[in-house]
């Protein structure tokens, strides 16, 4: 990367990133903000599916989907062979008790046991599928890890939302568990919103992979037009990017965030309910938008401006 800066050591962490990488046009503009991030020493890429908007893709093709993008991604950037890229399950839990084993929950587990000085945070922009299995995998990972969710509807009431839709069992398991938590709701990560003028003007011309996220981007927009409310035409939100720009805020910004108890989802409504059992994990009001907006578009020109 084209930095004339450096990163401590002590002050990295280790990465690894759960998308659901060919669901719509964000993640993977967050998936390459990490790619370029030195802060983040990346152990992994976890493909994940979004079986239950499975689209033309077909039910139990999904992850693949999200792993063959994750590739181009990668292709497009110069960057195969950076991180093992393992794909997740292909469906979501069966229940609360089962993990839905496979490669990329694997990759979770064995990374989360080793011996590393370096905090180890998963990224996870769709279902908390693979997380969760392998915290049901190996219970002990618990307090060797840091998980960041992209999802869930907004405190207290909760309700309906796109990866929490995709297996509310997983997030069961993951807000009855003991690991650490950050998430980042509904009404939050939509905060992080685009035009597509200023994608146009700062990601386009950025190489084949900035025109290759722009132009996506907009093929995605053109083709679920026919749906009033969303997409909103002329803006995008990039929801999945305060992954990055939540380790990259000041660790003393406490005010960006509540410390919440974890709460217990309804599988009929997906609303929240407080038992008085589960320890408090955070819940972000603030995703940093102009933070992570700024860094994105300068890492990319640094990177692959013309």
């Amino acid at each position: 990367m084209n930095y004339t800066f450096s990163v401590p050591d002590n002050k990295r962490v280790r990465m690894i990133v759960s998308t659901d990488c060919k669901n719509e046009a964000d993640d993977q503009f967050a998936l390459a903000h990490h790619l370029m991030t030195p802060m983040f020493i990346m152990k992994g890429i976890v493909p994940c599916h979004f079986n239950m908007f499975s689209r033309d893709y077909g039910d139990g093709h999904t992850a693949q989907a999200s792993m063959d993008e994750v590739n181009k991604v990668l292709d497009l950037m110069d960057l195969q062979g950076v991180c093992p890229v393992c794909k997740g399950s292909e469906f979501p839990m069966k229940d609360e008790q089962t993990p839905a084993v496979s490669e990329g929950a694997k990759l979770i587990l064995e990374e989360a046991m080793k011996d590393d000085s370096h905090p180890l945070f998963i990224a996870c922009q769709g279902a908390l599928t693979d997380v969760a299995s392998a915290l049901l995998m190996k219970p002990e990972i618990a307090d060797r890890m840091t998980a960041i969710w992209i999802g869930g509807a907004p405190y207290p009431a909760g309700g309906e939302e796109f990866n929490l839709r995709q297996d509310i069992a997983a997030a069961n398991v993951v807000m009855k568990s003991g690991m650490k938590v950050w998430q980042v709701p509904s009404t939050v990560y939509k905060k992080v919103t685009v035009s597509l003028a200023e994608l146009q003007l700062n990601v386009q011309p950025c190489g084949e992979i900035g025109n290759y996220l722009y132009q996506q981007m907009v093929d995605f927009n053109n083709t679920f037009y026919q749906f009033q409310e969303w997409p909103h035409g002329e803006i995008w939100g990039l929801g999945d990017s305060p992954t990055v720009g939540l380790l990259l805020a000041e660790v003393q910004r406490t005010d960006l965030y509540e410390m919440v108890e974890a709460p217990e989802i309804s599988y009929e409504d997906m609303s929240y309910h407080f038992t008085g059992k589960n320890r408090k994990i955070r819940v972000y009001h603030d995703p940093n938008a102009e933070l992570t907006l700024r860094d994105f578009f300068a890492k990319l020109k640094l990177n692959y401006g013309m």
